[in-house]
């Protein structure tokens, strides 16, 4: 009998935090805002710890019963909670990764005049997150998935008063309903069909159900439809568009929000409905072309961007698409593995970035930035595990995810293999080129880097460029050794390691389909030893290790070129961009992709809303009929006041006229 392991406490913890900063934070001290959200979101860490140290003991799926919630006739929808290997790892990453984010907010928010509110509105963001991975249904899941667009809203915005800001707060919340919208049909067709949102109860009933092959049936459709809800909260092509302007919002939110935690449901939910995309391979075959897509895409538009936060932002976008790759060709173990490797080097990556920020008084264009290694030298040490962590090379955690992703997108598909080489050779050569412009060469900035922005560390008022306190520094050690440690879970047989991460996911993902079934999306057969263990069908090792060279070549490629460009011949850039500008101007303004929505979709919709429904519906019509109706009142009002004249013989001449009408109703009542 599994014990009571109170796993509502964990997202119930932050929401505390939340509710004291938010209702008493005004009139607290800065210390007492502090105390508090970090005691709430550092207890979440430790219930989560706690959980993992008991994990082994469980008998999985664990659930937790907590609340009814909905009853309609024969389906019902619970509050409760649901604990296996997947949902441990996101646990993990939420709480842990959350957690530093939270300290290193400390430092870089520590004059912001809206302290409370910010760590209010994060934990607030934490309750909903955990809410989402731990709950038992779907229901609670888009409970979970719609509050952390709330709470993202909030963040992004946090700085209302900056147009920008505001604007970015609102085209994340807009577009993230654009794939609600999906989200929510594929769960109306799943009570429909199952009565059902409970995912134990959907998956039985799901499993015996054979692969849909012969066209788009019931599963495709729902897998479609919840790949719709996942491009829009993971951004993806074609609803990827708010997450670059979600930079606007401090560089903590751009690294909790942004590349730890919220764009990563999308994965995290497809990977959890396996068992639906199994048997659905044109949807698994959509997962991975709009991944494949995403991934290249959003790389080439990270070439030629200047702001460092907008570089990080179409990475994290680019590596997304790496992970619904790697769902799409059936690998979700090696899309979680990314999930968490991506989750230690973005998180730093992001943070790295804005201590930069913080050093040089708000300054984010990298052309005016150089040689800075030398004055913050733990800035530049951090940020360059993170850059050799997502570029791929050998011995750091991104090698061995990209990795694993690559070699699976292979056994489904060259196309989708040499596809996700030339990104990862992309995505070495952008990172590197960050690296160079914001550490190496001559400072390029202005002498005094003390001038007053919007961004909060600006108020710290240090004189010159200058190192973080440490309380920003810390996170950022501890995301460092991650980025370097936290990819040896998962070595693979090749490289003569026992791909542990992928053994532990083995109950979660291994397959539930026949033994002789073969899945095209995925292009190999699953045996019974595969729903066991868990482990990756054997393969020539030789082959597998070649392909590990080809990668490993690629990112050393891109680490050259950038080298070359930036560090040797640092005028060279400006004459290929002078050569070949119109395939420049095109990356510079990312495919002019917003200026084509804004065309198609925002502007005929504000015109709409402005001509027909403000001026003609609104002004011309109701408007107009209350204006109507109040005049016909007073006309009516004012010939009925006149009649009160105060003349005693015309009042009895009014009863005299109407006695005499009741008398000839009554006569020709009689009369009939």
């Amino acid at each position: 009998m599994n014990p009571n392991l109170n796993l509502w406490l964990i997202p119930v913890l932050p929401l505390a935090g939340a509710a004291i900063n938010g209702f008493f934070g005004k009139k607290s001290s800065r210390q007492a805002i502090t105390i508090v959200a970090l005691f709430f979101c550092g207890a979440a860490f430790a219930c989560a710890l706690w959980v993992a140290a008991r994990f082994s003991s469980l008998s999985l799926p664990y659930q937790e019963f907590f609340a009814h919630w909905i009853r309609s006739g024969p389906f019902s929808a619970d509050f409760s909670f649901y604990l296996d290997q997947l949902s441990l790892v996101m646990l993990l990453v939420v709480t842990g990764v959350g957690f530093l984010i939270h300290i290193y907010s400390v430092g870089y928010m520590c004059d912001d005049p809206g302290y409370y509110r910010f760590f209010s509105y994060l934990n607030l963001f934490m309750f909903f997150m955990l809410t989402l991975v731990l709950s038992g249904n779907y229901l609670q899941m888009f409970i979970g998935w719609e509050g952390v667009g709330l709470a993202s809203y909030l963040l992004i915005g946090y700085w209302f008063t900056k147009d920008s800001a505001a604007s970015a707060g609102k085209k994340a919340f807009i577009v993230n309903r654009v794939g609600d919208f999906g989200f929510l049909i594929a769960l109306f067709l799943l009570i429909k069909h199952f009565g059902s949102l409970n995912f134990t109860q959907v998956f039985d009933a799901v499993k015996p159900i054979s692969p849909e092959t012969a066209g788009v049936g019931l599963l495709t459709t729902i897998g479609i439809l919840l790949m719709v809800g996942a491009c829009g909260k993971s951004a993806q092509i074609p609803l990827y568009v708010w997450l670059p302007d979600a930079m606007e919002g401090p560089t903590p939110v751009s690294a909790l929000i942004h590349a730890a935690t919220m764009v990563t449901a999308g994965v995290y939910m497809v990977a959890r409905s396996h068992v639906i995309f199994e048997r659905a391979p044109i949807a698994l075959t959509v997962v991975a072309i709009i991944g494949t897509l995403t991934a290249f895409f959003a790389a080439t538009i990270g070439i030629a961007q200047t702001d460092i936060k907008r570089v990080l932002a179409y990475s994290t976008v680019s590596q997304l698409g790496y992970m619904f790759l790697a769902c799409g060709v059936g690998a979700f173990s090696a899309g979680i593995f990314h999930l968490m490797t991506h989750a230690f080097f973005k998180g730093l990556l992001f943070l790295a970035a804005g201590s930069v920020i913080h050093a040089i008084g708000g300054e984010q264009d990298m052309r005016k930035m150089g040689g800075l290694r030398t004055k913050i030298p733990w800035t530049f040490w951090t940020m360059t595990a993170g850059t050799l962590a997502i570029a791929g090379i050998p011995g750091f955690a991104g090698f061995f995810s990209k990795d694993e992703i690559l070699w699976k997108a292979y056994q489904a598909s060259w196309a989708y293999w040499l596809v996700g080489l030339i990104t990862a050779f992309i995505t070495s050569f952008y990172m590197f080129r960050l690296w160079f412009l914001t550490f190496f060469g001559q400072y390029r900035g202005e002498a005094d880097s003390t001038r007053a922005v919007h961004d909060a560390h600006s108020a710290h008022g240090h004189g010159g460029i200058h190192e973080s306190p440490k309380v920003m520094v810390i996170p950022l050690v501890i995301l460092a050794l991650l980025s370097v440690i936290g990819g040896y879970v998962g070595v693979p047989s090749s490289l003569g390691g026992n791909n542990h991460f992928d053994r532990f996911l083995g109950p979660v993902f291994g397959s539930t389909l026949p033994a002789e079934s073969q899945n095209p999306a995925i292009g190999e057969k699953r045996t019974s030893e595969r729903e066991t263990e868990g482990t990756e069908p054997k393969t020539e090792t030789s082959t597998e290790l070649m392909f590990t060279g080809i990668s490993v070549l690629a990112a050393l490629l891109g680490f050259g070129l950038a080298w070359l460009l930036y560090y040797r011949s640092p005028d060279l850039p400006d004459r290929i961009a002078a050569r070949f500008s119109v395939a420049y101007d095109t990356l510079v303004h990312k495919y002019y992709v917003d200026e084509f929505y804004a065309a198609v979709f925002v502007k005929p919709l504000i015109n709409f809303s402005t001509r027909i429904l403000w001026q003609d519906v609104d002004r011309k019509v109701i408007d107009a009929a209350v204006d109507d109706a109040g005049y016909g009142a007073e006309h009516v009002s004012d010939d009925v006041r006149h009649m009160q004249s105060g003349n005693i013989r015309s009042y009895a001449g009014w009863v005299a006229a109407g006695s005499a009408l009741v008398i000839a109703f009554m006569v020709w009542m009689g009369v009939r």
